[in-house]
């Protein structure tokens, strides 16, 4: 399209065309010149006989020589007031033995030269011009700063619908509300409802925000206007508001409609906060978005969607009844989630007939939608690599140690003594996690090294987990611990390769102690509050609202725990050493073991958790309680949530 547009435009045309008659001009009418001739040279030419003619042009001071026998043309040119018959003359020669030419100036050659001339300025002209008619079209990106850069999607709006999103079914309930809403107003204007202003999408990156605000649109069949929070701010004061200002403009042309913000903790976090104190242009930005929507009557039938993974970040007056009037959570999915999510994105993908879709959505506990994409992504790869008409369960699970751990690095080369070193530190992992009843079974031990891993030992939770107990935390501490106490029994020594394992612990433990209240010394207290520093955009700093003497005896608890963590894991090798030899031996061999061939190794069964707590049915001194009053009643959930949803990840 771009092509064909040039070629209509006749001031291209118009320049190509003088451009070659300025050449055909240069090399072909100066074609006749041949190699330039001095004065002296004529004269002794013209006394030997060799010159046949001389023909010379009116207004010109140039003479073409023409010689005898040949087809050479030489070029002479006259000193400045002197013509042909005096210089002959000056030289002895009769201008009368001389054959001599006078032909008229050529007009034509005359106009072109003029015009070669001139090129250059009517070139500098046309690019003027054109550049003056482009500032002057609906796609100039010069002189448009407060133009919307939001993608319309009308007649090709998204595809995405419903049955394309799996995984977050109370999710897609409360949009389908939404979907009603654009299509049926009149069903609910006749109760007297409100159409919400603005559905907030909140959750970790990667549960399908933006592939959900696509599935409305789709569902609902609308114009669709997708647009990046980061894209309203520019350098210059006043962009971003008139941006907004243009993109609700057109959503307001186009109802019913969609816009989706995507990204909006870029331009709506809270006002005046962080190290600068403000920032004149976001802030002009967040309060043009603020107005807009209140300016929505209720007969405008336009729907603000806004996705965000970090809510905590926004302004209070973006999040309030009558802007964005729904927050709808898009959290990792379960078990049943990740199974369906999984099936959407095998549709139309040649599976292996022994392929178990639910094996492989247990053995993936805290991935996301984009992290399951990306598994049978990288199994299609691995597929095609090898040259395989079908995608297998080969495959599958070597995608998923892909996606954990990274690459495999076969090719590296290390010495014995590391080789014997390595597995040792994993199967001390693999051990003290098989014989603690509350640590997760084992799934693979490996000794092949993996992204920035020489090792790893991946334990898997028999299923969903979001809260973690007291007991959990101190067997997750024992295992992490676990490879160093090995190192240190075989071989007397401890390596670098510890490292990572020390810091997880050692943050796991400060965790356990001060947000999560597990230490019985200092109490169910939380220290150490997070400052918010808003526009950067994560906690840089952390409030220190304790003492001296309190942060001692926090060192103190978290030393309690790790000492404790290492004394379990060694009591547990020292009495298991012939299970860690052969567990051992058998890395050495295989280089990775599953978890059914460690579990082979052992006799009897693994342990199992005593667990302790009230029967399932409430006893009847419960069940007759008085409820509390309103004003007992807590505004917010006392509960806090014992650890962030973690993703397994392996012990290096």
């Amino acid at each position: 399209m771009a092509d064909n547009k040039w070629l209509r435009n006749g001031f291209v045309w118009m320049i190509l065309i003088i451009a070659a008659i300025a050449v055909w001009v240069t090399f072909v009418q100066g074609g006749h010149s041949g190699s330039s001739l001095t004065t002296q040279q004529l004269a002794a030419d013209i006394k030997a006989g060799k010159v046949e003619q001389l023909v010379m042009t009116s207004g010109s001071d140039e003479v073409q020589v023409h010689y005898f026998g040949t087809q050479e043309v030489r070029t002479l040119r006259l000193p400045t007031n002197v013509d042909i018959f005096e210089l002959l003359q000056t030289y002895g020669i009769d201008p009368q033995t001389v054959n001599i030419t006078t032909k008229a100036a050529s007009q034509w050659g005359n106009w072109l030269g003029t015009l070669t001339f001139l090129l250059p300025t009517i070139f500098l002209i046309g690019v003027i011009i054109f550049m003056m008619r482009q500032a002057q079209g609906t796609n100039n990106q010069a002189l448009s700063f407060g133009k919307s850069r939001a993608r319309v999607f009308t007649s090709n709006r998204p595809t995405v619908t419903f049955d394309d999103v799996a995984g977050v079914d109370e999710a897609k309930e409360e949009l389908r509300e939404i979907v009603e809403f654009l299509k049926y107003p009149e069903k609910f204007a006749a109760l007297g409802a409100r159409i919400p202003r603005g559905v907030l999408l909140v959750g970790p990156p990667g549960t399908g925000k933006t592939l959900l605000s696509r599935a409305v649109a789709g569902e609902a069949g609308v114009p669709f206007f997708s647009i990046s929070g980061s894209e309203f701010v520019e350098m210059f004061i006043g962009v971003g508001a008139s941006r907004v200002r243009d993109l609700f403009d057109q959503a307001k042309r186009n109802a019913p409609c969609i816009v989706f913000i995507d990204e909006i903790d870029a331009v709506g976090r809270q006002r005046g906060a962080g190290l600068g104190g403000s920032h004149d242009e976001r802030e002009q930005t967040l309060n043009q978005i603020l107005v807009e929507m209140d300016g929505f009557d209720s007969s405008t039938n336009v729907i603000v969607l806004a996705a965000t993974n970090r809510p905590d970040v926004l302004d209070p007056a973006l999040l309030r009844p009558g802007r964005f009037d729904r927050q709808v959570v898009l959290d990792r999915p379960d078990l049943h989630g990740r199974l369906a999510i999984l099936k959407v994105h095998t549709r139309g993908k040649p599976l292996e007939s022994d392929v178990d879709l639910e094996d492989l959505a247990r053995q993936t506990p805290g991935f996301s939608g984009a992290d399951l994409e990306n598994l049978v992504n990288e199994a299609a790869i691995l597929a095609a690599r090898r040259n395989k008409k079908t995608i297998g369960r080969r495959e599958l699970y070597e995608a998923i140690d892909r996606v954990v751990a990274g690459p495999e690095r076969k090719s590296r080369r290390i010495s014995e003594r590391e080789k014997l070193m390595t597995a040792y530190h994993e199967a001390g992992h693999a051990l003290v996690a098989r014989m603690l009843p509350h640590a997760d079974p084992v799934h693979k031990v490996s000794i092949v090294a993996r992204g920035m891993m020489g090792g790893y030992t991946r334990v898997l939770p028999e299923e969903d987990r979001f809260f973690w107990t007291k007991k959990q935390f101190e067997a997750q501490l024992a295992v992490f611990m676990a490879g160093l106490v090995a190192e240190e029994l075989v071989f007397q020594e401890i390596s670098t390769g510890a490292a990572n394992d020390i810091e997880r612990a050692t943050t796991l433990a400060r965790r356990m102690v001060t947000e999560f209240g597990m230490s019985e010394r200092l109490g169910p207290l939380a220290f150490g509050r997070k400052e918010e520093l808003i526009f950067l955009g994560r906690e840089i700093a952390e409030q220190r609202n304790y003492s001296d003497q309190v942060a001692y005896e926090i060192d103190q608890e978290v030393r309690r725990l790790i000492d404790q963590a290492y004394r379990t894991a060694k009591d547990i090798l020292m009495q298991h050493m012939d299970k860690l030899e052969k567990i051992a031996t058998l890395l050495v061999e295989k280089e990775t073991l599953e978890g059914h061939e460690i579990e082979a190794l052992f006799d009897g069964p693994r342990p199992r958790p005593e667990l302790v707590g009230p029967p399932v049915t409430k006893p009847a001194a419960l069940m007759n309680r008085p409820q509390p009053s309103q004003a007992e009643v807590p505004q917010e959930s006392s509960r806090p949530a014992a650890a962030p949803h973690i993703r397994p990840q392996p012990a290096s």
